[in-house]
């Protein structure tokens, strides 16, 4: 919503301007110049990506559109997931708790916290260095270092799509310049017409430059941040994991790792320590229900 709503800021007040300087709105409708421009530009971002970021780029702008990031909700099923966890581990027999990371879709562990079995990723993840703790012999700091690399990894994988949509943001210029010239080399064609019809030609060539400017700056070069700010923010489960888990392996209690995952969450969609008891201290959540 946002996006569409700076859009149409940008777009009407850069119109409504031209139009109040006295500018005619049907001179910048030229069609063959838009389609110079955004042909070059789709056919280099595809020459210059492989089809999986294509593809990956196109989603990456639905989310952006959609802010479809983790959510308040998210981030305290995924704190009730790792306590009820991290209790497991504690109490129960390893041979018992390895159940649920072998086969966590049958889990009613994980089957309590839809908001994080529907990212397979992160089921993964979790699993994942959960059953290096059940080793016993993992030094906390080795544990953090993989996760680090391979949160790294990760997000390096799925900012791709910032980089190629910023990337094409910052070609457009320079590719609408083109567009100008051929409809420079036209107007040149044409110096034995009437001053008029040259003029005509020459603005419509120049149509070009601005269509490329205003597209990068004005268009692409926002989207791209807001797709690199929602895909870093659907990172920021694996940072509250790692934290978590990494606290709980240094010998914290879980009620206290699980604080230590709740700092790293941004302060608009922080629960309070209330909301954390409610949702993973048993006593907590059926006095809540009650």
């Amino acid at each position: 919503m946002g996006i569409l709503v700076g859009l149409v800021i940008a777009i009407g007040c850069m119109l409504g301007g031209f139009v109040a300087m006295g500018g005619h709105l049907i001179v910048i409708w030229q069609p063959w110049e838009f389609v110079i421009i955004g042909g070059m530009a789709a056919g280099t971002f595809v020459i210059a990506n492989p089809l999986k970021v294509v593809m990956d780029s196109g989603k990456a702008t639905m989310e952006a559109f959609t802010n479809k990031g983790p959510k308040r909700q998210d981030f305290l099923s995924l704190l009730g997931l790792l306590h009820a966890l991290m209790r497991e581990l504690k109490t129960k027999p390893r041979n018992e708790v390895e159940t649920h990371f072998d086969d966590p879709e049958n889990s009613e562990i994980f089957k309590s916290h839809p908001e994080v079995t529907k990212h397979p990723d992160l089921v993964l993840f979790i699993c994942d260095y959960c059953r290096l703790i059940l080793i016993g012999n993992a030094r906390s700091h080795e544990i953090e270092a993989l996760m680090e690399e391979e949160i790294g990894t990760h997000k390096k994988s799925v900012l791709k799509p910032y980089g190629a949509i910023n990337t094409v943001a910052e070609a457009l210029p320079a590719l609408g310049i083109v567009a100008a010239v051929l409809g420079i080399v036209k107007a040149m064609g044409a110096l034995d017409q009437s001053p008029q019809i040259l003029g005509g030609l020459i603005g419509a060539a120049l149509v070009g430059t601005f269509f490329g400017v205003f597209a990068s700056y004005g268009v692409l070069a926002p989207l791209a941040i807001k797709v690199k700010g929602v895909r870093e923010k659907q990172c920021a489960p694996y940072t509250i994991i790692k934290q978590t888990l990494i606290a709980y392996m240094n010998g914290a209690l879980p009620q206290v790792a699980i604080e230590h995952g709740r700092k790293g969450i941004a302060g608009a969609d922080r629960p309070t320590i209330d909301e954390v008891e409610s949702a993973t201290v048993p006593g907590a959540r059926a006095e809540a229900a009650a």
